[in-house]
């Protein structure tokens, strides 16, 4: 079973390693977990799409792949030809947060805050077409807001932004920055999900606090050749 996360993304190895293990409680069978690192998924995708179609090689995808359709032309594979879904893995909502001093303590006073100063705030992500991203401009796009997007390397070059107060604010795994909230190293200000998230139940969605129908989330799945 192969996956596309970079050496930083912990959680989603975790999860690869995880499903891999209940895979050989099931099939009796041994599963190794390869990471395939590079070109936003695609040389992990290419490598399972050109394995034999025996059932033996997994890919596990994310949001990442089918952005990836609309922003990489030239690909050496046909993600809905060469490979075929099995089935979901894992859904995540985001945690929309801001650094502790931009002076805006909900989403209604981020909106008024970014609609006064056009350009003037930044958000940060893992890359170009990453969740992250994607959850940033479908927040700018809905909120008709003139926010500038930051991408970094990976995921912890982002957070260190955020938290180091170089970048105000970022959309990220609600897991993650839920812990970092609490420790006030960044201010939380809504979840990206259709309902509120049971990892921050105190904290409204974007949609109820002022972004009517915004929904954001990561997703995980696995396909086959």
């Amino acid at each position: 079973m192969r996956g596309r996360y970079k050496k930083q993304s912990r959680r989603n190895r975790e999860r690869s390693r995880y499903l891999g293990q209940q895979l050989e409680k099931t099939l009796g069978q041994p599963i190794v977990v390869e990471n395939r690192v590079g070109g936003g998924g695609v040389i992990g995708a290419d490598a399972v799409a050109k394995s034999a179609p025996d059932g033996y090689t997994l890919l596990m995808m994310s949001n990442t792949h089918t952005v990836n359709e609309s922003l990489i032309s030239k690909k050496p594979y046909k993600l809905m030809t060469d490979l075929v879904p099995i089935a979901p893995v894992n859904y995540s909502d985001l945690l929309l947060v801001v650094h502790p001093s931009v002076p805006a303590k909900n989403l209604k006073e981020l909106l008024a805050l970014a609609k006064a100063k056009p350009g003037a705030l930044n958000y940060a992500s893992s890359g170009p077409g990453t969740p992250y991203h994607m959850a940033g401009e479908l927040f700018k796009a809905m909120a008709g807001l003139d926010i500038v997007h930051v991408p970094h390397k990976e995921s912890s070059g982002a957070r260190t932004s955020v938290m180091g107060g170089q970048v105000q604010m970022m959309f990220d795994a609600i897991t993650v920055m839920a812990k970092q909230a609490e420790a006030g190293k960044v201010r939380a200000i809504a979840s990206s999900g259709r309902t509120r998230s049971a990892v921050t139940p105190g904290i409204p969605t974007i949609s109820e606090a002022g972004v009517p129908g915004y929904d954001a989330v990561i997703w995980l799945g696995l396909m086959a050749p």
